[in-house]
């Protein structure tokens, strides 16, 4: 019978946000909570031939990594700020060896003909979270679900959020909501903070529909890059307080000096509520943004249900269908920004804008193994890395988003 537990070294951050070490026998060894350097005891959760996987039943030897627990949440089973006990000036650096590693074992991409990965930790480093999605149980007190549970913690507000953002909705004394209902809670630029009730959504799935406006008028109204945007709450926006200005600060850098036809045309895809179509406006023509055309391209009703003052006098097109039917009926694209969802854009699509020709493509991931994939399909398809930067927009956890610029070489015919 083998045993129930083992003691072994943590080797190396895996994706996911689980340390990696190998048993005597040989086997990859994948346990939660860990950090390269770490001595642990690691109780067995599950064993198969070739992995073995487990939770810290003690550590025997804490790493350089390795903190005080910072989040009082997470230290109560929440699965929010899984990196609480990871230095944080650290944090960025050990996500870069986790990037570097899915881009060789995932993107098979030889990392050396790749440009250097750029770090960014967006500030602040806690209370940086505008907008939160919590569960309600069967006597109505709101909470974080526990990691791979339906169990909430309701007495503990996670570190993530904003100021006043979980004041009189997580703790003893909060206020009762429907038991079974999701409640979305986000503060506007504004400093308005909006409570609203909708249905638990499907694991993997977004619910759009508001049930009942609790506190607020249910539409937030968002600054950045110097515009203003007005959508429903439960409509995707950028999660870090920073994120908005930092990536359309990068996409105007980035993309300015694209080859332009006329007034040049961009595209905008999973575009949400047009976060970007200013940047990309004025990357391609920075004199006179208004003579550009951006086609933006999102499923979200949403995001799309009314027109955003921060467009107004630009040249759009707002398309609610789905990217992969939307590009075959764009015009051709000088410039393209794809901010996919966390299973990535895929090979069909990339393929699909690929053939359209744009110049210079940037690439938002939000998932370094999907991301990875997609660069391998952009690089199949002729494109060539020239930059990437890893953006710490999600301090405490295990998350970053990667930014990548993407140019078709120029003949030399």
């Amino acid at each position: 019978m083998a045993a129930a537990s083992l003691e072994l070294t943590i080797e190396r951050m895996g994706h996911g946000g689980v340390g990696i070490g190998t048993a005597d026998d040989g086997r990859v060894v994948f346990v939660g909570s860990t950090y390269p350097g770490d001595r642990v005891q690691v109780h067995i959760t599950k064993e198969k031939k070739s992995f073995i996987a487990g939770e810290i039943a003690a550590i025997i030897a804490p790493s350089d990594y390795r903190t005080s627990p910072r989040c009082p949440a997470a230290a109560a089973g929440a699965g929010c700020c899984d990196f609480s006990t990871l230095d944080y000036a650290q944090e960025a650096e050990l996500k870069r060896s986790v990037l570097l590693d899915q881009l060789q074992r995932i993107g098979k991409l030889d990392t050396t003909q790749l440009p250097e990965v750029a770090t960014v930790d967006l500030a602040p480093q806690k209370g940086w979270r505008t907008r939160v999605r919590f569960g309600v149980d069967d006597n109505g007190r709101a909470g974080l679900r526990k990691k791979n549970s339906h169990e909430l913690v309701t007495d503990h507000a996670c570190i993530q959020l904003v100021d006043g953002l979980a004041d009189n909705i997580v703790g003893t004394d909060a206020r009762r909501f429907r038991p079974g209902s999701e409640v979305i809670v986000a503060m506007d630029s504004t400093g308005t903070r909006h409570v609203v009730e909708s249905r638990k959504s499907g694991r993997g799935k977004r619910t759009e529909k508001i049930e009942k406006v609790v506190e607020g008028n249910g539409t937030v109204t968002e600054t950045a890059d110097g515009k203003t945007f007005h959508f429903p709450v439960t409509a995707f926006w950028q999660a870090h307080i920073g994120a908005p200005q930092q990536y359309s600060r990068m996409i105007t850098d980035w993309l300015s000096g694209t080859q332009r036809t006329d007034g040049g045309t961009g595209w905008d895809l999973y575009g949400g509520v047009g976060l970007f179509i200013p940047a990309i406006a004025r990357a391609l023509q920075p004199q006179d943004p208004s003579a550009s055309v951006v086609h933006s391209v999102d499923t979200s009703a949403a995001a799309m249900e009314q027109t955003q003052p921060a467009v107004t006098g630009l040249g759009v097109e707002m398309h609610k269908m789905q990217v992969e039917k939307a590009v075959a009926q764009l015009d051709s694209p000088d410039a393209v920004v794809l901010d996919p969802p966390r299973k990535g854009a895929g090979a069909r699509v990339i393929e699909q804008v690929a053939q359209a020709n744009p110049q210079r493509i940037v690439h938002i991931g939000c998932d370094p193994a999907t991301c990875a994939r997609d660069l391998r399909s952009w690089v199949d398809n002729g494109y060539r890395v020239e930059k990437l930067t890893l953006v710490n927009a999600f301090p405490g956890t295990h998350h970053f988003e990667v930014l990548a610029l993407l140019e078709k070489p120029i003949s030399s015919e």
